[in-house]
């Protein structure tokens, strides 16, 4: 039910590499880093095309051969950025970012730590960090994964955060993560201006209406997840 399997497509073995010794998907995210460093090395690498305008800093970072990175564009990195994906204008490539093949960072779109796995999209407005999505995972325009409770203040003897818990059917798990953002399965998509608070784990599938604030925990694959709103009509009386 929490195992990688249950959320992504891993019969590609460059997908499954991500997933390598993860009893639990969320081991994804503290593994970015080091599959950065392997896919990345040490040096700059561009292959695809660099539009003016786009700033790469001089961090290590790989373009492939048919990524484009657009006008307006900041790529910090360091970041690897695969066949065919786009970073597009005003979209921010913080550390540790991997996009594989066809994913979209888009229009004032943020990414830190995170995995695209192959045509995943943030198009416009979104924020991503400590997270993984799935192939084919759409985010509606404004939707933000929260990476940070509000209660995760220091200890100010180890000067550590809290790692976020995740209660799944009855049973606590530690996930060891000071910052998570979510976990989206293949083929899941979430509606405009919605909030994926820290520790979501959304099976494949799955559809976040818009305006939800979606609370951390799993959410099994196929669900419908809403918003109930009752909008009330009245008659406007003008002089």
């Amino acid at each position: 039910m929490l195992s990688p399997a249950d959320f992504f497509d891993l019969s590609d073995e460059a997908t499954a590499v991500f997933f390598d010794n993860c009893e639990y998907v969320w081991q994804a995210i503290g593994q970015i880093e080091a599959h950065v460093i392997r896919l990345v090395g040490n040096e700059q690498t561009i292959l695809g095309e660099v539009m003016p305008g786009a700033y790469l800093s001089e961090r290590p970072i790989y373009i492939a051969e048919e990524a484009r990175i657009e006008p307006g564009a900041y790529v910090h990195g360091p970041a690897y950025i695969g066949p065919g994906a786009v970073v597009r204008h005003g979209a921010f490539v913080r550390e540790n970012v991997i996009l594989l093949a066809g994913a979209i960072l888009g229009h004032a779109s943020e990414a830190k730590n995170a995995l695209f796995l192959p045509g995943a999209h943030a198009p416009h407005f979104n924020y991503v960090g400590d997270t993984v999505l799935g192939h084919r995972v759409n985010l509606g325009a404004g939707t933000k994964l929260s990476n940070l409770t509000v209660v995760s203040a220091k200890d100010p003897e180890t000067g550590k955060r809290p790692s976020i818990q995740l209660v799944v059917d009855g049973r606590t798990y530690d996930t060891g993560l000071a910052k998570f953002g979510a976990i989206l399965g293949d083929d899941a998509q979430t509606g405009c201006n919605s909030v994926l608070n820290p520790g979501c784990i959304i099976g494949p599938r799955s559809l976040v209406y818009p305006n939800l604030s979606l609370r951390k925990g799993y959410h099994p694959p196929d669900s419908i997840l809403k918003l109930r709103q009752n909008v009330r009509r009245i008659e406007r009386v003008t002089r």
